[in-house]
């Protein structure tokens, strides 16, 4: 027998392999949205799959609903926080660019990390919830 670290099934954890992945996949939507549109609209791509994963299964699968709405007010604190250090750049004329430009990087890092952290514990069926998120939609 082959019991080493076997995968959760839906009753170790209670939640379904559909529910997982489709709570995995809210995450992962921010992390898609942000490579493909940080070109053009930067963070506000991040949140806009987690939105519309939310809208689609926020009836009909409880675990869906949680994990795409803590991905989306996830999302939406760092598209502020990236927002105020944009406008701070802009206040100081650019010279505030030598301390928001390092934060930017610090804030970007910890948004990559903190995602690849929520999309595997979803897909193990854990309900993450990120740091110092402001819970804007509940």
């Amino acid at each position: 027998m082959n019991d080493i670290n076997p995968a959760p099934t839906s009753a170790d954890s209670g939640i379904s392999a559909e529910e997982r992945q489709w709570g995995m996949f809210a995450h992962l939507s921010a992390l898609a949205g942000g490579i493909v549109t940080a070109g053009w609209a930067g963070s506000i791509g991040c949140f806009i799959g987690p939105l519309v994963i939310w809208l689609m299964k926020k009836e009909t699968m409880p675990f869906v609903d949680d994990q795409a709405k803590e991905a989306l007010n996830f999302n939406i604190t760092v598209a502020i926080i990236f927002f105020v250090l944009f406008v701070m750049t802009l206040v100081t004329l650019g010279i505030g660019a030598l301390l928001t430009v390092p934060l930017m990087i610090l804030v970007g890092i910890a948004w990559l990390v903190f995602t690849i952290i929520a999309t595997i514990k979803a897909n193990q069926g854990e309900r993450y919830r990120y740091p110092l998120t402001l819970r804007l939609v509940k």
